[in-house]
């Protein structure tokens, strides 16, 4: 038995999210809570994930592929913000909607939260608001 991996739901077990991503900052009963409402979704190349003006309900962590976040100009050229991989956090728990499109540049694989359950397990968890805040500050040092 591994004594490390015990307490953590079979999924998480070999995901990348869970030690480099936001997943890193829960411990395994946390984990268990977050899993539970968690869904895996596939997403071909091209696919809308989040429109620019949209309020999302869920945010994610990407487990393979590339996402394009991206703005129309006025002049109707499109500016690449973002580029995002594996095990990347993708979602804006502290805004109300997406300033962006939130595009699959390959095909995608991510794991979705609801955003309420993320607002409540950071309300109940400081290290993991913390993660939250660090991975906001990343995606706007970035952009």
């Amino acid at each position: 038995m591994d004594i490390h991996n015990a307490d953590v739901p079979v999924l998480c077990r070999a995901c990348e999210a869970r030690h480099r991503g936001i997943c890193g900052a829960l411990d395994a009963p946390e984990l268990l809570r977050l899993g539970r409402t968690s869904s895996r979704h596939e997403y071909g190349a091209g696919t809308t994930l989040v429109a620019a003006g949209e309020r999302p309900e869920h945010c994610s962590n990407i487990l393979s592929g590339v996402v394009k976040l991206s703005k129309l100009l006025p002049d109707g050229r499109q500016q690449v913000v973002e580029l995002q991989f594996a095990p990347d956090f993708l979602g804006r728990p502290f805004g109300d909607e997406s300033d962006v499109l939130v595009e699959a540049a390959t095909d995608v694989r991510l794991c979705s939260f609801p955003l309420d359950m993320l607002q409540t397990m950071m309300a109940g968890s400081a290290a993991f608001e913390t993660r939250m805040h660090r991975q906001a500050l990343r995606q706007l040092d970035d952009a």
